[in-house]
């Protein structure tokens, strides 16, 4: 089986320590690793949806090494913390970047995140050609 990672130019040391790669490509798909609006620094957007925007241009950044973009996904899983008091202002954020087809989607509330003060983390899998 031949698989491809998908690191954006200057993640290559912090995916190496981390020992992950944001996103590998397998067969006609890509698979993302879980997405927070964390920057490079570990900082994180104060507001829900500049962290609900930040996820989905860092996903756009991951696919653009596989010469894809948003409409690619086929299948999203978003994780968020306190899902029922965003999940409008998420749901607004969600169609400005996706568009019809609109991919599979499962949307769960979670007690918390691995990054600090992260509300949401995504997930997707993405089609080739």
């Amino acid at each position: 089986m031949t698989r491809q990672a998908l690191i954006p130019p200057g993640l290559e040391d912090a995916c190496a320590v981390a020992g992950m790669s944001p996103g590998v490509v397998s067969h006609n798909h890509v698979f993302m690793t879980g997405v927070t609006a964390a920057a490079a620094d570990g900082t994180m957007p104060i507001s829900e949806e500049a962290q609900f925007n930040a996820c989905f241009a860092k996903i756009a950044e991951v696919l653009a090494q596989a010469d894809l973009a948003l409409d690619a996904i086929v299948e999203m899983t978003s994780y968020h913390v306190g899902l029922r008091a965003h999940f409008d202002s998420f749901d607004t954020v969600r169609r400005k970047h996706l568009s019809e087809p609109y991919p599979a989607w499962t949307a769960v509330e979670v007690a918390g995140l691995r990054r600090e003060g992260a509300v949401v983390e995504i997930r997707i899998v993405a089609a080739l050609g």
